[in-house]
């Protein structure tokens, strides 16, 4: 144990001061049958040269995105990355920085939470927002429970065409917290029946635009959650923002949304950034941290955390979530982002994602496809084929394109159909290319 600084005689003392005769009686209460007996199966040791020889062997069998052409969305998008956000965001006190307890040595960091704030309030328009949350998912999930805080109701209606995996982290907060989830049917792609909102209702969660791409409409949805007396939360795609009415203009309570696509790299998956809007009277119970701008006692402007007497830290036993950290360096990433880009640049991303959009849809349908929904469309649209969509997609990437995601995992009665996302970053060319390649696959059935 090379790494572990204790001596033997270090761990004999520690070991006869809590009474136990060796290491292994530290761990008695885990079963025999579940015991690693002897040494781990692991390989020897490689020096660094070699090591990095397979490390990129292993990588390599990843598809990678400078090789394949993606169109492939449903929450994390191939966006185009300003580089001057990995230039600042790579900086050793950006970097290595966890939790600004002490604002007198993290002024710098604690401003940018607050342009952060700032942004994505604006963005949304709401009054507030939180200094950021793990992802998109666990964000609806803490609105939801602070929607059965306000109004002491344990019903959360969710539109069917909010993302599937949102709704699933959704189950299982509201099975850790006693409450009951109720899903509106989307047979056409949007929500239109709003049936399950009563009086039981603590909220109305829909998506803005939907998990299908669909532009929803929110003043049904607001209509619907306003009549019973419960909570409107969105679901926001920020780069839709450039171009539609925000939900705060809706009179949302609260709008929450996964920031990857401002500037944040897909990865594998993550990580995310959670963003978390709200009306200004839910301030006491917003999850997660809040910065402020105040000044000291000469009158020169500071940031602070501010509102740190709320139970996410002490008396947890009694708090409205228990969420104590943040995503801080990918906030960070999306203010870098919205400052390079501007009001101007980020409609010009959402404009162009719209015209890719549609020149897509064009050429798909042309090559053998259909569109499955109606309505207004973003970013995305659900593109129904004459045969499984696992296949369609396994036979594309072969030609190095990454077609879409299958929906036939979460939907059996969509197995033909691909969920295809299109941004500000594909060419007409790219998309020609798939359009011919989608044909060639149909035509050999």
């Amino acid at each position: 144990m090379a790494y572990i600084p204790h001596t033997e005689q270090d761990v004999r003392d520690m070991l006869a001061t809590i009474g136990v005769a060796n290491i292994d009686e530290l761990f008695r209460e885990i079963p025999d049958g579940l015991k690693v007996k002897g040494d781990l199966a692991i390989p020897a040791a490689l020096d660094e040269y070699n090591l990095y020889l397979h490390l990129r062997e292993i990588a390599a069998k990843n598809a990678n995105l400078a090789d394949v052409v993606c169109f492939m969305g449903a929450g994390i998008y191939d966006r185009y990355v300003p580089s001057i956000v990995g230039a600042v965001i790579s900086r050793g006190e950006f970097l290595t920085a966890y939790t600004p307890y002490q604002p007198e040595f993290s002024q710098g960091y604690l401003q940018t939470i607050y342009e952060y704030q700032t942004m994505v309030a604006n963005l949304f328009g709401m009054d507030m927002a939180n200094a950021s949350m793990y992802d998109g998912a666990t964000a609806m999930a803490e609105a939801a429970i602070l929607s059965t805080g306000m109004n002491s109701r344990t019903k959360v209606v969710v539109s069917k065409a909010v993302h599937p995996h949102y709704r699933r982290v959704l189950e299982t907060y509201a099975w850790s917290n006693g409450l009951t989830v109720a899903t509106i049917k989307t047979p056409n792609g949007a929500t239109e029946n709003y049936a399950a909102v009563d009086g039981e209702a603590a909220c109305v969660i829909v998506q803005y635009p939907n998990f299908f791409g669909v532009i929803e409409d929110l003043a049904a949805a607001r209509d619907a959650a306003r009549a019973k007396g419960a909570l409107f939360i969105v679901v926001s795609d920020p780069t839709a923002m450039g171009l539609l009415k925000p939900p705060g203009e809706f009179d949302a309570d609260i709008v929450v949304g996964e920031g990857q696509p401002l500037g944040i790299a897909m990865g594998l998956g993550g990580p995310g950034c959670g963003l978390f809007a709200c009306k200004q009277e839910h301030v006491r119970r917003i999850p997660g941290r809040i910065v402020g701008r105040t000044h000291d006692h000469d009158g020169n402007p500071g940031f602070v955390m501010t509102l740190r007497t709320r139970e996410q830290d002490i008396r947890r036993e009694k708090a409205t979530s228990n969420i104590c950290t943040n995503e801080a360096l990918m906030a960070l990433a999306a203010t870098v982002y919205l400052t390079a880009l501007g009001k101007n640049g980020l409609r010009s991303v959402a404009e162009s994602t719209v015209r890719n959009t549609q020149y897509a849809i064009k050429r798909l349908t042309e090559a053998g496809g259909k569109l499955r929904f109606g309505g207004r469309v973003f970013g995305e649209f659900v593109l129904e084929l004459p045969m499984d969509a696992g296949k369609v997609q396994a036979r594309l990437l072969e030609r190095k394109i990454l077609a879409g995601l299958p929906l036939g995992a979460y939907d059996a009665a969509m197995a033909n159909c691909l969920l295809v996302a299109v941004t500000e970053v594909r060419t007409t060319a790219q998309i020609d290319a798939y359009a011919a390649a989608l044909s060639e696959v149909l035509g050999e059935g």
